[in-house]
């Protein structure tokens, strides 16, 4: 229950009745800072001390005409005061100065609150967005490169492990590190970086994942703070790549500051013993479904260390939402992966991805929807179902072409439903997305076994992935050593969030160089390397129309092409040699009389191609 009191507008004053006198002490405001020529001219800035900061006839006065105080509302932890503001559309960045205070002046306080100036073009110049013609690259910091030792460890902080010997304790990776390898990721065809969440997680342990957030306007110390999130994602810019940042709606850490000194006894969901969620979206969706069931997956507690955020409570909402906006428009932000979407208030979810595609159109949104089925995975997406919920998230990680898709089609034996016939039948289910170019494709991540293990370490079943990957419609995203071949497997998930060799001092390889790998991965990298880069020039690929062809006996095919371009896709996931019946792909392969190979650059008629078993090839189509 939210207990709430409003102060009263008299001018500019708002006026708070309470016994309680405002003490001379310290506080933080929310967001710390804003800018100038937002198209939502509404701002809520949340004011936290330690104390209590309510007073007897609170004045609260802006020193800005640009900037009007419309309201101002105590919780009813006193320690909190939020305050709403209405920004002039003609308002030029400056300083305005906020004062406060009861009866006595000398006890006023005050607080000079900066209204910045937009990058140029009110961040469309800035900001790109994520689209199909990218490839993304997944990277836990604390596991991929650590190039500033000395924000190894930070004192004051709870987690002061520093041991790369373990797969739970922090290994001091950080963004400088990633920064340094910028030219390797560029030189492999990536396009736009997506870092597992960089925001500070103080707590106790585990804190090498980044998804249990203490304070959302602090990039964590210990992969470099503000500074060298700034400098990374300026360096991105210049090199005309992207940069995608996590976002963890749902929860936050235990020793968030929101939960260890709540506003009020609504801003989290509680129930009379520890729940937690059931994991079972299907309720959100069934017809049949019991309320309660509903409830414990949407406000179940995702772990215990990590408190369920009730969405529900328009001032949480708000400062989420704020916070979105405010890190888009600091760090120049060109997508947002959201964490755990299908645990969250939808309706809070339309609200926030309104909010930013209202103020930032050409921005990616795509959330973590690891569910099962085409349908349950629409469900959270825009999509073309007649149903009461509509979400106008515009994509999500597409877990069903993995999951029921290539993984299947590559490990199964070939049948009528099983093998790459689940790959086929899932692609056939498409019409039930709006635009299902936009979803995120991928073999593995941070929280599944590397995908070279899930083929049991068959370089040609990885090769075969791989042409899947960087050839289908959608958003390609390849984790963190994925191309060098590193394997692992989950449960526990830090068997698969190992370090990249050659990312520390002193490590006695290193894979960034072809001489620190061994000749297998070499070979994927190569591959990698160069269907990627043919991917950046291929036309068909990036924004291409999708035609497959039912597989017969293991062999299946399929096309991307355009006006200017077509590339023939074909994978033999059975146990005979089959040869390319041309004349069965009539539709679109009359006119072409030759084929070149995208990995060796190889022209063949058609009558040569023969295709082995776990073999695979990407084909330009050639008169």
């Amino acid at each position: 229950m939210i207990f709430m009191k409003k102060i009263f507008l008299t001018g500019q004053f708002l006026l708070l009745f309470s016994s309680c006198l405002l003490a001379q002490q310290g506080f933080t405001v929310y967001p710390t800072h804003w800018w100038a020529g937002m198209k939502n001219p509404a701002l809520q800035l949340m004011i936290h001390s330690g104390k209590d900061i309510a007073v007897d006839k609170l004045a609260f006065i802006s020193s800005s005409k640009d900037v009007k105080v419309t309201r101002v509302t105590r919780a009813a932890n006193r320690h909190y005061i939020f305050v709403d503001l209405t920004i002039a559309a003609s308002a030029k960045p400056q300083t305005v100065k906020f004062s406060f205070g009861g009866n006595i002046r000398s006890e006023w306080q005050s607080f000079d609150y900066q209204l910045k100036a937009r990058s140029p073009g009110n961040g469309k110049t800035r900001i790109k967005g994520i689209t199909s013609e990218d490839l993304i690259y997944l990277i836990m910091p604390d596991r991929f490169s650590n190039g500033d030792p000395s924000n190894d460890r930070i004192p004051g902080m709870r987690d002061q492990s520093l041991n790369r010997d373990t797969i739970f304790e922090r290994h001091g990776g950080d963004l400088k590190g990633i920064e340094n390898h910028l030219d390797y990721l560029q030189d492999l065809g990536v396009t736009a970086l997506w870092l597992n969440p960089v925001i500070e997680n103080d707590m106790p342990n585990r804190t090498e994942h980044g998804y249990a957030f203490t304070d959302h306007y602090k990039v964590d110390p210990r992969i470099g703070g503000e500074k060298a999130y700034h400098d990374l994602v300026d360096d991105l810019h210049s090199r005309s790549m992207k940069i995608i940042q996590d976002a963890v709606y749902n929860h936050v850490g235990i020793e968030h500051f929101l939960f260890r000194d709540m506003p009020d006894s609504s801003w989290f969901h509680k129930w009379p013993i520890y729940t937690n969620t059931t994991y079972k979206d299907q309720v959100l969706m069934d017809p049949y479904a019991a309320a309660i069931d509903r409830k414990k997956m949407s406000d179940g507690w995702f772990v215990r260390s990590m408190p369920d955020v009730n969405q529900g409570n328009p001032f949480f909402a708000t400062f989420l939402i704020q916070h979105a906006i405010w890190s888009t428009e600091e760090y120049g932000l060109d997508g947002w992966r959201i964490d755990t979407y299908a645990y969250n208030d939808l309706d809070f979810m339309n609200r926030c991805n309104k909010a930013l595609l209202d103020e930032y159109p050409q921005l990616h949104l795509f959330g973590e929807t690891w569910v099962h089925g085409v349908l349950n995975q629409a469900y959270f997406t825009q999509n073309n179902l007649d149903i009461p919920y509509k979400s106008n998230l515009p994509a999500v990680t597409d877990f069903q072409t993995n999951l029921y898709g290539i993984i299947n089609a590559l490990n199964q034996p070939f049948g009528w439903t099983e093998g790459v016939n689940k790959l086929y039948s899932t692609l056939a289910n498409d019409f039930v997305y709006k635009d299902p170019m936009k979803l995120v494709i991928f073999l593995d991540n941070h929280d599944m076994s590397r995908f070279y293990s899930q083929v049991n370490e068959d370089l040609q079943k990885y090769k075969m992935g791989i042409t899947w990957l960087l050839t289908c419609r959608g958003i390609p995203q390849l984790y963190y050593g994925t191309e060098i071949l590193m394997a692992g497997v989950t449960n526990p998930d830090g068997w698969v969030r190992l370090d990249f060799k050659g990312g520390w001092p002193g490590d006695r390889e290193n894979k960034f160089m072809a001489t620190g790998r061994t000749r297998q991965e070499n070979e994927a990298f190569e591959y990698v390397k160069t269907l990627a880069r043919f991917r950046l020039h291929s036309s068909a690929i990036k924004t291409g129309k999708l035609m497959q062809y039912v597989p017969e006996d293991g062999l299946y095919t399929y096309f991307r092409y355009d006006a200017k371009q077509t590339v023939m896709v074909i994978m033999n996931t059975g146990d005979k040699n089959a040869r390319v019946k041309w004349n069965s792909y009539s539709e679109r392969t009359k006119g072409f009389t030759r084929l070149k190979d995208a990995i060796t650059g190889k022209i063949y008629t058609p009558g040569e191609v023969e295709v082995k078993p776990k073999e695979s090839f990407a084909f330009e189509l050639l008169k």
